[in-house]
């Protein structure tokens, strides 16, 4: 049994968003969990994606999330709870005057096959696979191995 407090996990923020990992200190083997607390203005990650390996739900806690994708925009309320497939490309934000508290929950927990919808400039693929490294991020597509700097 693990148990902990969310003011006791350091954000680890993207940008000024307050996200914290919570799943190292609950040592879970399967499943993510980050915790978000958005300002107006604010979003979940940089920008429209898809996990081709993991499912994604988030739960709103408090405030409002909208979510862009491909071609709709969905909004989720307090209590309210989405879900994206393996694939699915979506992008989340805060879009609201109001703070927004939320859990984004992750599965299979190790996600290593994000990919963002830019065509490859080989024309192999409509999406680039996402490769992070030491402070810089790769767009290699997954067709044919063409790299470019993100």
């Amino acid at each position: 049994m693990e148990k902990l407090s969310v003011d006791d996990v350091e954000s680890d923020g993207m940008g000024a968003a307050d996200r914290r990992g919570l799943s190292e200190p609950l040592n879970t083997s399967d499943l993510a969990i980050n915790y978000y607390h958005l300002q107006p203005g604010e979003g979940f990650s940089g920008g429209l994606h898809a996990h081709m390996d993991q499912e994604e739900l988030f739960f709103v806690i408090d405030g409002e999330a909208t979510f862009e994708l491909p071609d709709e925009t969905v909004t989720v309320g307090e209590r309210e709870a989405i879900r994206f497939a393996p694939g699915e490309f979506q992008r989340g934000s805060n879009e609201s005057d109001s703070d927004l508290t939320a859990l984004a929950l992750g599965a299979p927990r190790d996600s290593e096959d994000v990919r963002v919808p830019q065509p490859c400039p080989e024309g192999d693929s409509d999406d680039m696979r996402i490769r992070f490294g030491e402070g810089e991020m790769t767009l290699v597509c997954p067709e044919c191995g063409t790299e470019l700097e993100g």
